[in-house]
């Protein structure tokens, strides 16, 4: 992980979230926490790895998503080199299997 984000005010809004107890709360915070453009934009991030996932290429994900070839590629970065974030979302709902 980052060290740069690990920090006390980061793990409070960690905490805060894993509190939440339904989709319906965690919209209501987020809409609280974030603008609606960093909504978007986090939820076009992750639609951007989910078909980086599927095999599609730059031009789909694109085409689908609106993203730029600079967000798609940071994406793509994390996928290859991150910290596994994307993979253990992707996992625990069933997106791509234990092998992947």
């Amino acid at each position: 992980m980052n060290k740069k984000i690990r920090t006390e005010a980061v793990d409070h809004m960690i905490d805060a979230m894993m509190c939440l107890e339904s989709k319906e709360e965690l919209y209501d915070f987020l809409e609280d926490l974030c603008t609606v453009n960093e909504i978007l934009s986090l939820s076009q991030r992750y639609e951007v790895a989910t078909m980086l996932t599927e095999k599609k290429t730059y031009l789909e994900i694109a085409e689908k998503t609106g993203a730029s070839t600079a967000t798609i590629s940071r994406v793509n970065r994390s996928l290859n080199y991150g910290c596994e974030g994307y993979e253990k979302a992707f996992r625990r709902l069933g997106i791509i299997g234990d092998g992947e």
